[in-house]
């Protein structure tokens, strides 16, 4: 897994992307769990799905930044 920053689609708002690899062996079921899970307890979601002519599933997650503002 890498993660990486990119440029935001509008003004204030930063997203962290995780890449993610599952193998043709897990059932598509098995990985909407998986997905759901991480959803669930780490405030991802789904930017992208791309599966590879060898059946390798890789998912890219997203979650807002949040960064907080120091007050005066």
């Amino acid at each position: 897994m890498t993660r990486s920053d990119r440029r935001a689609p509008r003004p204030g708002v930063v997203w962290e992307f995780d890449k993610v690899s599952y193998s043709r062996e897990f059932s598509r079921n098995v990985v909407t769990k998986l997905l759901v899970e991480r959803a669930e307890h780490g405030g991802w979601e789904l930017d992208r799905v791309r599966i590879g002519a060898d059946g390798t599933r890789r998912v890219v997650l997203r979650r807002k930044i949040i960064r907080a503002v120091r007050t005066a």
